[in-house]
Parts: C-alpha cells; sequence; structure tokens
C-alpha cells in the first residue's frame, strides 16, 4: 500500500465510496496510487480526471505513443510501481516482450526510428533537466513530424508522469502482482 493512512472501501464515506466506484467503472478497478489519496477524495477524482484526459482522452499521440512515454519517465525516475503498470499497459499494445524489456533495462537500446529518438530524447531532457528545454529541442520534434498539438500532449505526459512518480515514491506506495494488471486499456 504506502507510508501513509488510508481509508479502506468498508470505511469510506458516501463520497469516498462514490469515487472508489467510479474509478472502477472506468478503469476496471482500484490502483494503489488511488488508494492513497483516500484521506482526500476531491484530489482522488481530480488525479482521475486528468489521467484518463491524458491517457485516454482524444490526442495525436496514439495510445501507445502515451503509455510508451509513460515508461520512459518512469524509468527514468526510477518508480518501478508505474514502470510495472505502465509497461503492463504498453505490453497491450506493443505486444512484444523482448522488445519491452530490452525498453525497461536500457531506454536507449530499442530501435524507435528517427521520430522516437526524438521523441525520447526531449522527454528524457524535460524530465532530468528541465531547465535545459530550448526551442531546437521543439524544432526537432516538429521536424520528426509531430504538430504542435502532439508536442503539447507530450509534454502533458511527460509532465503527469513525473507527478506521479513523485507521489508514488515520496509516499511509498507499492504494486502488488495482483493490483498491476487487470485493468481496462
Amino acid at each position: 500500500m504506502s507510508w501513509i493512512n488510508e481509508i479502506s472501501v468498508d470505511d469510506a464515506s458516501d463520497e469516498l465510496k462514490n469515487s472508489f466506484r467510479n474509478i472502477i467503472q472506468k478503469r476496471g478497478k482500484l490502483s494503489n496510487i488511488m488508494k492513497v489519496h483516500s484521506l482526500n477524495p476531491r484530489s482522488m477524482k481530480l488525479h482521475m480526471d486528468l489521467y484518463t484526459h491524458l491517457l485516454f482522452g482524444s490526442s495525436p499521440l496514439s495510445r501507445a505513443d502515451r503509455e510508451f512515454i509513460a515508461v520512459i519517465v518512469s524509468v527514468l525516475n526510477n518508480c518501478s510501481y508505474c514502470i510495472e503498470h505502465h509497461a503492463e499497459a504498453l505490453r497491450h499494445y506493443w505486444k512484444d516482450e523482448r522488445r519491452l524489456n530490452a525498453l525497461i533495462d536500457d531506454v536507449d537500446a530499442v530501435e524507435l526510428g528517427h521520430r522516437g529518438k526524438n521523441m525520447v530524447s526531449y522527454v528524457r531532457k524535460l524530465t532530468c533537466s528541465p531547465s535545459s528545454v530550448r526551442e531546437k529541442d521543439i524544432l526537432l520534434l516538429r521536424d520528426s513530424g509531430f504538430s504542435d498539438r502532439a508536442i503539447l500532449d507530450i509534454g502533458l505526459v511527460v509532465g503527469y508522469f513525473n507527478f506521479v512518480n513523485r507521489i508514488v515514491l515520496g509516499l511509498g506506495v507499492e504494486a502488488s502482482l495482483d493490483e498491476i494488471g487487470g485493468y481496462i486499456y
């Protein structure tokens, strides 16, 4: 679970039970990253709304692209919880266990082509040294075929996963084997 107290489904207020129910309806089950918000149901709802919008909403980025970004950010931050969760989702799209494991072991070890390499470069810079991002980084993404809307969405997904990685790492949110799989992708 985590290093802070959490309210169980059995002990939840009506508002919290509704939040739990809505998450289960959208995702198929309740993840530990959402359970950690149980002391603040409003933040849970807003977090879930942001997550579903960025990962499942309309975007020029494919679902696989967004899960790919999630894994890269989480690998760079050494956030095993998010690596496990989003590698499971990316596995659903890639259907290539060897390639997925190579990505997790070394982000640069996977052949990604020009588009993918430039996206990884931007994701790395924005995650590890955000103040070093320059307009030329955006121009490289454009030259790789990304529209400005796609570039915005890359930045939003990178920002979101840096946010979530810090919640997970800062509160000791853990993943169990039964909690990782079984979500609606």
